[in-house]
């Protein structure tokens, strides 16, 4: 059994509503167990034998049927994530900026997104193949330039993008 995150993208932001005792309850019907939802931007973590592209096609599948919606997902190994938390050079906790992780189901991806993103100011640093991270100044996020870059329809199947705080909590919920 392996333990698994999923990072649903836009959800509860555009008219997408999901109440995550819903998400919930639908992925539980899957093969899957231990299901936990945090926040209400679409973080689950489950366990399950199911390889990482094999969860993904049904989740994604599961919120195009349960909730009607062109649903795209991001799955990441709970260990996996942890690194990525562990290597992240920007602290969590900044009274001036906030911490960004963007995650993506696609390396090509990813890499044409910091390729997009070069010459900007800050830049995107990357922490591996499934993930990069940034910082924008507190009040600031949504005017930034990588939160527009990131926004571009481009990137919408394949990458979504969570604050370093919110992981650590989804990384708490794997010990809880």
């Amino acid at each position: 059994m392996t333990e698994y995150a999923i990072f649903l993208r836009g959800v509860n932001v555009g008219g997408i509503i999901l109440k995550m005792a819903d998400l919930r309850a639908a992925v539980e019907t899957l093969n899957v167990s231990r299901v936990t939802t945090l926040l209400a931007s679409g973080n689950v973590t489950c366990t399950t034998d199911l390889a990482a592209d094999e969860l993904k096609e049904s989740v994604e599948r599961l919120l195009r049927v349960t909730f009607g919606y062109d649903a795209w997902v991001v799955i990441i190994e709970a260990g996996r994530l942890r690194e990525l938390v562990e290597a992240c050079p920007f602290p969590a906790d900044d009274p001036a900026n906030h911490t960004y992780l963007t995650l993506s189901s696609d390396a090509a991806a990813l890499a044409d997104l910091v390729e997009a993103s070069a010459g900007l100011e800050p830049g995107l640093t990357v922490l591996g193949p499934e993930a990069a991270t940034w910082w924008a100044p507190r009040g600031g996020t949504l005017e930034s330039p990588l939160s527009k870059l990131t926004a571009k329809p481009r990137f919408k199947n394949s990458t979504t993008t969570r604050n370093l705080r919110t992981l650590q909590k989804v990384l708490a919920a794997f010990n809880a």
